[in-house]
């Protein structure tokens, strides 16, 4: 069975994106147009209802006045429903005899009586004799409400405009509209300000934790002294409880950090006590054993080729404790002898020594013109070039091309990079280069004798100065970028640099 395809995470809508306060305050503002738009529209139908029932009334009036006359007449003779007392103006009134249309007007705002056009009779002439109400446009004269009613002898249409009705409801309708508008206005406003003085207590929340995050919480001794006020941890409150739980959490945080910077300490200043004590015992182990080479020729083979080992083993063992006593300096913020480097010179030195310890590799060397002078440790930075050459030498076989060069960029500062064209490191090693004790496995071998220290030390000693490295590899190329500030203007001290831990200055890819 094939796995199923993994979706793709769906990417928040643009109203998502929306802070909390324009979110609520859209809300309240959609919901209030919701209410007047429900309440407007329920409004016209009622109002539409109530109106067409009061012209059904008039039109059931006009309608009885214009058969009562066609049927009894007037008092002056004759039965012409046109000609019916009380009707009002736009009374369109209709007299037919079995299927032949007698006669048809409307009464004008003056009184006259205006004949209908053949298409409005005709339209008349089509309406239902069952003495109900119906909709009726005719032409010119707009919408009307028209009933037909049976009298002895034939029929009698009536119609009453809808005009008013129609204007009635536009004038409503506007109105309600201006009013929604004006109160949807307003509620928008109010309701922003309310918003916004309700949130104030949660944006208190909000900057305590960002001011919580801009702390460098992975290193050194911490003071998590940061927390809610008092007054947003009122647990009554939706706020309140997030407000005390986060004050909860900091102080777990800050007890945590605490017994990691005492463990830390502790573990330092254990590895600072080892590494000092362990200097004297490791120099009376390299005399004695230089001294019993002294007479190599006086004892057996596989004597002479324990001291030997012995020797050796007490040189790299001095160098690992040299580098721990050097790291557990650093960590414990030093300072180091700053004066002014000529960063040129140390590392032609460096390539020179490079060359001599690995004369199977090509050296390469790319200086500029002028001297590039920094701040700094010469002797912390030597080492920094050594180690980085050094890890370019065993790392890599016999042949390989080592470019090592200096520039000056435009931002001031000054940049070293060692380039190779060997096999490049291992992708599961590379976010790890610069940890302690990161070592690949064909390091492990004591004839490469690789500690697994050189990069952090590197590390420790450029942040220590204020500078960074960077390392970018592949197969075929691998560069180590060290960025370092340059020296102070002419006539300022130079500034006094403390080390620290490696942090964020680090970076691999």
């Amino acid at each position: 069975m094939a796995p199923r395809a993994q979706a793709a995470p769906a990417r928040p809508s643009r109203f998502g994106r929306l802070s909390l306060r324009v979110k609520l305050t859209v809300s309240i503002v959609l919901l209030l147009s919701l209410v007047c738009l429900v309440i407007g529209v329920v409004s016209e139908f009622a109002l539409s209802a109530f109106l067409t029932g009061q012209t059904d009334g008039q039109l059931y009036a006009a309608a009885n006045r214009a058969k009562d006359f066609a049927v009894h007449g007037g008092p002056r003779g004759g039965n012409n429903p046109l000609d019916a007392p009380g009707q009002g103006a736009g009374t369109v009134n209709a007299h037919l005899s079995g299927d032949r249309l007698v006669d048809g007007g409307s009464l004008s705002s003056h009184g006259q009586l205006v004949a209908l056009t053949a298409g409005q009779l005709d339209v008349l002439q089509a309406v239902p004799v069952d003495g109900r109400a119906y909709d009726r446009t005719l032409d010119e004269l707009g919408d009307y409400r028209v009933t037909a009613s049976a009298i002895p002898g034939g029929v009698v249409v009536t119609g009453v405009p809808l005009a008013p009705v129609h204007l009635t409801l536009l004038t409503v309708g506007l109105i309600l509209f201006g009013v929604a508008a004006i109160g949807v206005t307003g509620a928008a406003l109010v309701g922003a300000y309310a918003v916004r003085r309700t949130l104030r207590p949660l944006e208190r929340v909000a900057t305590t934790a960002a001011r919580v995050s801009e702390l460098p919480l992975d290193r050194g001794y911490v003071d998590l002294s940061v927390r809610v006020p008092d007054g947003d941890t009122d647990p009554r409150t939706e706020v309140g409880q997030v407000g005390s739980a986060l004050n909860l959490m900091l102080g777990h945080i800050s007890a945590a950090l605490e017994a990691r910077h005492a463990s830390e300490t502790r573990v330092r200043q254990f590895v600072a006590d080892a590494s000092h004590e362990l200097r004297t015992p490791l120099a009376a182990i390299r005399g004695y054993a230089e001294l019993a080479g002294r007479g190599r020729m006086a004892v057996p083979p596989d004597v002479a080729r324990s001291m030997t080992r012995i020797e050796s083993e007490a040189d790299r063992m001095t160098t690992l404790v040299e580098d721990l006593l050097l790291l557990a300096r650093l960590d414990a913020g030093r300072p180091l002898e700053v004066a002014e480097v000529d960063l040129a010179r140390l590392v032609a030195d460096a390539v020179g020594d490079a060359h001599v310890a690995g004369p199977d590799h090509e050296w390469q060397l790319r200086l500029p013109e002028e001297p590039v002078l920094v701040p700094g440790d010469v002797q912390r930075l030597h080492q920094v070039l050594a180690n980085l050459l050094a890890n370019a030498r065993v790392h890599t076989p016999p042949g390989t091309t080592v470019v090592t060069s200096l520039a000056r960029p435009a931002d001031g500062s000054a940049v070293v990079t060692v380039t190779d064209n060997g096999p490049g490191i291992p992708p599961d090693l590379l976010p790890t280069v610069f940890e302690r004790f990161a070592r690949g496995d064909s390091s492990r071998s004591r004839a490469a004798g690789s500690t697994g220290l050189g990069m952090a030390i590197a590390a420790a000693v450029l942040v220590a100065h204020h500078g960074t490295i960077e390392v970018h590899s592949r197969p075929g190329r691998t560069e180590f970028a060290v960025r370092l500030p340059a020296v102070a203007p002419l006539g300022r001290p130079v500034p006094q640099l403390e080390a620290r831990r490696p942090g964020k200055n680090l970076r691999a890819s």
